[in-house]
C-alpha cells in the first residue's frame, strides 16, 4: 500500500507520541503536533484502522496505537523497545527520542559524506546548523557527529553533514587508566600534588579524605594555582567537588553516556571502592578506533 504524504505524517506523528507518552494517543494530540484540523485527522485514523494500520482504543483514555504493520509500512525496521541510541541536539540530549535507522548517502571524501538518520521521537525542534550527536549504537558501539543540513517532517528523517565516525571500544574503562591506584589527600598542599601528578604523568587524580573520594584534582587547576603564587593553599580549595564516581569494569560506552548526561570534564573510577584514578574525555577519544579519515578527534564528546 502506498500512503499519502498526510498518511505518512500522521503514522509517524503516532509513532513518536506512543513511545514518548506510552499510552494510545489521541487524534487531537497528533492533529496539534502536525498542525491539521482534528477532524481530517480522525478521518484518516478510521480509514487506516479499517485497513489494520493501527489499532483503536476505546474509552475516555483511548485513541490508536501503532501495529506491527504501522512500522512495517513507514519501513521502520526497529521497534524502540529494548534498545535505545541517545541522539544529542548541540549538546543536549533530546528527551523521549532514539535513532531507529542510519543511512549513509555518500562516504566517498570528508567534504561529501552526509547521512540521513531516522528518529523516533521529537526532532521538530533541530533547526539546519545545529550539531548531532548520535550514539554510542547499540551492537558496534558507533558514535556519529554532524551538523544538520536538511529535516524531512512526514517521515521523521534528519539530514545531516557527517564530521566524525568513531566506534568506542567494548573495554573496561579501568584500562584507559595510565597511572593507576593513585589519589592524592584533600590537605597536601598544591607542590605537593604538582609533584606527585607530574612524577605519575597524569591529567589529575582523585582527592580524598581519611576514608572518602571527595573530589578531582587536575593538572589545569594546580598550574592555574601555581602561576598564581598559591603555593600554600591546599588541595581542597581547588579541587573539583561534583563527583562522579563509577566502577573501573564499567564498559567505556556506558562511560562516554556519562559525559553528555552530567555534563562533566572528568570521572573518578574506584576499583573494590577503592579509588584507581580518574577518567577524561580525551581517555576516551584515545582508546577509540577512528573509522576512515573523517574524523577530527577531540572534538567527538563536546558537542
Amino acid at each position: 500500500m502506498e500512503l499519502t504524504p498526510i498518511q505518512t505524517e500522521i503514522l509517524t506523528t503516532l509513532i513518536n507520541l506512543f513511545h514518548q507518552k506510552g499510552r494510545a494517543v489521541k487524534g487531537e494530540e497528533i492533529a496539534a503536533v502536525i498542525d491539521r484540523n482534528p477532524g481530517t485527522v480522525r478521518n484518516q485514523m478510521q480509514a487506516l484502522r479499517m485497513l489494520g494500520i493501527v489499532e483503536g482504543v476505546p474509552g475516555p483514555k483511548g485513541g490508536y496505537h501503532p501495529t506491527g504493520q504501522t512500522y512495517d509500512i513507514l519501513d521502520i525496521s526497529d521497534q524502540p523497545v529494548k534498545t535505545i541510541t541517545n541522539i544529542y541536539r548541540n549538546g543536549k540530549l533530546v528527551e523521549g527520542a532514539t535513532v531507529c535507522e542510519i543511512m549513509f548517502t555518500t562516504v566517498q571524501h570528508p567534504e561529501t559524506c552526509h547521512g540521513r538518520v531516522r528518529v523516533i521521537g521529537d526532532i521538530r525542534k533541530f533547526d539546519n546548523g545545529d550539531i548531532i550527536k548520535i550514539g554510542p549504537t547499540p551492537q558496534n558501539k558507533l558514535v556519529i557527529r554532524g551538523k544538520a543540513i536538511g529535516r524531512d517532517d512526514t517521515r521523521n528523517i534528519l539530514i545531516f553533514a557527517i564530521s566524525d565516525l568513531i566506534i568506542l571500544p567494548k573495554r573496561a574503562v579501568k584500562e584507559c587508566i595510565q597511572s593507576g591506584n593513585v589519589a592524592i589527600d584533600m590537605d597536601a598542599t598544591i607542590e605537593a600534588a604538582a609533584n606527585i601528578i607530574l612524577k605519575h604523568r597524569m591529567r589529575g587524580a582523585p582527592a580524598v579524605d581519611a576514608t572518602n573520594v571527595v573530589g578531582v584534582v587536575t593538572l589545569e587547576q594546580i598550574t592555574k594555582a601555581l602561576l598564581s603564587g598559591l603555593t600554600s593553599q591546599k588541595v581542597r580549595d581547588v579541587m573539583s567537588r561534583d563527583l562522579i564516581i563509577i566502577d573501573g569494569d564499567t564498559l567505556i560506552p556506558e562511560v562516554s553516556k556519562l559525559f553528555d548526561l552530567h555534563q562533566t570534564r572528568n570521572i573518578v573510577v574506584v576499583i573494590n571502592g577503592k579509588p584507581y584514578g580518574i577518567i577524561s574525555k580525551e581517555d576516551l577519544v584515545r582508546e577509540s578506533t577512528i573509522v576512515g579519515e573523517l574524523i577530527i578527534a577531540p572534538s567527538f564528546m563536546s558537542a
